[in-house]
């Protein structure tokens, strides 16, 4: 049978994505074929020989792995002891690597996820973060000052190559792998994205084993797209080069339930969404605004999400309001702050200590806004 276009090539990212160590061609050759049947050795190294090092790092002993994952590869995720740990109520704050935590993990121990991952992993390198915060920028795009208020750093997704892309896809596959084995049955995973992002996600989310289960739209204004063409914005007066976004798609998956949906609720407390009332249920679009500059100022992040947002978000993921909702790219904190706020129990990940050290003091800050002023922060603090 003839392949399509790119199946050779998925094949052989599936093989490196899903291995936990470098891969010898032989074994790259093999489980291509197991994926898609009888297709030539020569195919298989043709396209690795001509495409390294731009997609793949050849290791010692003719070894390969993808390009960017070179700490995945090296890895074995043996146990280690965590660094650093910080509780507050039922919010535990972890400094430790996801990937490497996953793997620690008991089987059935996490009842949902709802996290706002470091997408294009460019942005949140260590070279990338230390010109984000000296503000020289990098990738990062960081906007002028406007009516004498600071704007954040917003990351510049439309830079990304196609290396990048790939690094990012099979990131999201290795972590929804890892992840897969720690949920119960049933668990709600809910991934902020972006409309430019949120396919690859999708698409790499769905091979690691999770069912989609749709998307949230957060309805608000952002600073993407709506311009006109860059150095011709005179000429083409009436044209942007991209719809102005003004909603961010938060994806949303499901591990495979355990039998129906009321046997899945009965044993583990999962497989739905929490109603907002009686008379209402959890719905797949939630308004929303820009995050407050006070809010800001308690945890300076640059991808802070609302309170008033996030406590709907994540009271909803807990369909009978029990269990242990995990956010593995911790930030700031916010997820833990929303958690703590609607009385979940939270785990929180962070392997960058200076996010780390900002989580650690945002976290009670972000919790208190409960008693503050906007009325949907107390609607969904019960």
């Amino acid at each position: 049978m003839r392949k399509r276009p790119g199946e050779v090539r998925d094949a052989i990212l599936d093989v490196l994505g899903s291995s936990e160590g470098s891969v010898p061609m032989s074994a790259i050759i093999s489980g291509v074929k197991d994926r898609l049947g009888d297709v030539p050795e020569s195919s298989v190294r043709s396209y690795m020989r001509l495409n390294t090092p731009q997609h793949f790092v050849r290791m010692d002993r003719a070894q390969y792995s993808l390009a960017g994952f070179e700490y995945l590869a090296n890895r074995s995720y043996e146990p280690e002891p965590v660094d650093r740990e910080l509780r507050f109520g039922k919010a535990r704050l972890v400094l430790a690597d996801c990937m490497a935590w996953l793997e620690r993990q008991p089987k059935n121990s996490i009842h949902a996820v709802v996290t706002d991952p470091p997408y294009g992993l460019i942005e949140y390198s260590d070279l990338e973060q230390s010109k984000m915060r000296a503000g020289k920028g990098g990738v990062w795009r960081i906007p002028p000052s406007f009516d004498g208020a600071k704007r954040s750093p917003l990351p510049r997704f439309t830079v990304l190559k196609p290396t990048d892309l790939d690094a990012l896809e099979q990131f999201f596959c290795a972590w929804g792998r890892r992840l897969v084995a720690a949920l119960v049955p049933g668990a709600n995973v809910v991934v902020a994205s972006n409309p430019l992002l949120s396919h690859l996600v999708s698409g790499a989310l769905a091979r690691a084993g999770l069912e989609r289960r749709g998307e949230i739209a957060r309805l608000v204004m952002t600073m993407r797209g709506g311009d006109r063409p860059k150095a011709a914005h005179v000429e083409f007066s009436e044209v942007s080069v991209m719809p102005r976004s003004m909603w961010e798609p938060w994806v949303v998956f499901r591990k495979p339930i355990d039998g129906r949906v009321q046997d899945n609720l009965r044993r583990w407390g999962t497989g739905g969404f929490r109603r907002i009332s009686d008379d209402k249920p959890f719905g797949d679009v939630i308004a929303s605004a820009p995050t407050r500059a006070a809010e800001r100022a308690l945890a300076p992040h640059p991808s802070l999400k609302p309170q008033a947002f996030l406590r709907k978000l994540v009271r909803g993921v807990l369909p009978l309001g029990q269990g242990v909702v995990l956010d593995p790219f911790a930030g700031s904190g916010s997820t833990l702050a929303a958690a703590e706020a609607v009385g979940y129990e939270s785990i929180g990940l962070e392997r960058d200590e200076a996010y780390f050290e900002i989580a650690s003091k945002a976290i009670p800050k972000l919790v208190k806004l409960r008693n503050q002023s906007d009325p949907d922060m107390d609607d969904q603090s019960r």
